[in-house]
């Protein structure tokens, strides 16, 4: 997951994004256009370059279910709304001056923006549902997060291309992609790919989120055709812990009279 943010000074944020740019949730413009918006961004010289800046902050598919999957649980929104922290920070210790902070939720929006007022109470915070289609410096960010996001997935997809499924078609002539989809769970591909490139045992790779319910489900469901038998190795020793701390029939504290004498015991003074 990729959580991103846009800044830039307030009498352009209408007019550069939405009016020049046609900047919109990332989700409702094309692969294209997004990555078209993007360049521009990054190409020195062109307005978006001169008046703004981004940052990105990835959180790993492996990361996130290590923390979720602890024993000190640390929740998916937690983890965003820390990423989401973390970048503010980083771009006020540039020295930005900050006076307006625009946030598509996590959770409840009136609970994500009492917290983020305790952090900042001199800036003027506004977080709501759907906020990347209603305030043009969050489209941006999310168009920074969603290409960035497609470039990483792109780098972790690569190794599917080098399997012996798609070599045996490379023999035939024929042209073989992977379609592993968005990672969203209504996308077709997405489920299709997880269910062809599932290891019964030991599930997928590290771009697989194993906290997700959906990935969840999928091994949950074959737990009941698998019988796995962790062998252990017999070395003939069969005490135990507590053995040591116990003298059984023995007379006395065994454990004390390791260290010496019983402190009740008077000691002749040198």
């Amino acid at each position: 997951m990729v959580y991103a943010l846009f800044y830039l000074p307030l009498p352009l944020h209408h007019s550069l994004l939405a009016e020049t740019h046609h900047f919109d949730d990332s989700k409702v413009l094309t692969p294209e256009v997004r990555s078209a918006l993007m360049r521009t961004l990054c190409t020195p010289g062109t307005d978006l370059h001169s008046a703004g800046g981004w940052a990105t902050r990835s959180l790993s598919a492996q990361d996130i279910s290590a923390h979720m999957l602890s024993p000190n649980q640390y929740n998916l929104n937690a983890q965003a709304m820390d990423a989401t922290i973390d970048l503010i920070k980083g771009v006020l210790a540039r020295g930005v001056n900050v006076k307006e902070i625009y946030i598509d939720t996590i959770g409840r929006p009136d609970i994500y923006q009492k917290k983020l007022e305790r952090i900042w109470p001199t800036i003027s915070i506004t977080v709501a549902k759907k906020a990347d289609s209603l305030y043009p410096v969050v489209s941006a960010a999310s168009v920074c997060a969603k290409v960035t996001r497609d470039a990483a997935l792109e780098v972790c997809y690569k190794p599917y291309h080098t399997s012996a499924e798609i070599a045996a078609h490379a023999k035939n002539g024929e042209e073989v992609k992977v379609a592993w989809g968005s990672g969203y769970p209504s996308d077709a591909r997405t489920s299709t790919w997880l269910k062809a490139y599932m290891d019964p045992i030991f599930g997928w790779g590290n771009e697989c989120r194993f906290s997700w319910g959906t990935a969840k489900e999928l091994l949950e469901g074959k737990k009941a055709d698998l019988s796995i038998d962790w062998p252990v190795e017999d070395d003939g020793d069969d005490m135990r812990v507590t053995d040591f701390f116990n003298g059984g029939d023995k007379k006395g504290d065994e454990l004390v009279e390791w260290f010496g004498k019983r402190v009740t015991v008077e000691m002749e003074a040198f």
